[in-house]
């Protein structure tokens, strides 16, 4: 018998619950970051412009088919503006919060 035709639709996810639990992974993804945050990495100090959720616009601006999300930064320390798709993690640091 199929396995399938055994498992109770109760217990599959409706596009609902889906699409709520890959908002929750691009929001921990994204991290603190909202426009008016600075925050540094490895990489420098950055002040966030702007966070697309947007699928097709920030696939558009990573050039990347799978991108969830794109944040646009300005480098404090050079002045110039570049999306990123970077995940938040640990070594990650908010310098300046915004209300």
């Amino acid at each position: 018998m199929n396995s399938m035709a055994q498992t109770p639709l109760s217990n599959t996810p409706d596009s609902t619950q889906v699409n709520e639990a890959l908002r929750r992974v691009v929001a921990d993804q994204i991290g603190p970051r909202r426009p008016g945050v600075v925050y540094d990495n490895a990489s420098g100090i950055f002040a966030v412009r702007r966070v697309i959720t947007d699928l097709s616009e920030a696939r558009r601006v990573l050039k990347r088919r799978a991108a969830q999300f794109a944040v646009l930064v300005k480098d404090l320390h050079d002045g110039t503006e570049h999306y990123t798709g970077a995940t938040w993690t640990g070594s990650d640091r908010v310098l300046k919060a915004v209300a």
